[in-house]
């Protein structure tokens, strides 16, 4: 079982296992499913815009570009 702890703030860090099993990239959005008392975590499908041609590109994804580009 891997566990992670839940701040005052409620953040927690996905562990590194978890975040390689569903190779998540900063960035990344997440799934919550709820259940019978049980949350499943699933990295959440996301559809690139068509009018976007640099959706594809996960090396365009870092903050720092999102914040430069961001009024273009």
């Amino acid at each position: 079982m891997i566990t992670s702890k839940l701040t005052s703030k409620a953040q927690t860090t996905v562990p590194q296992a978890v975040r390689r099993a569903l190779n998540l990239k900063p960035g990344d959005l997440l799934a919550y499913e709820i259940s019978d008392g049980r949350v499943t975590l699933t990295r959440a499908l996301t559809e690139s815009r068509p009018d976007d041609p640099c959706g594809s590109f996960d090396e365009w994804r870092r903050k720092e570009d999102q914040e430069a580009y961001a009024s273009l």
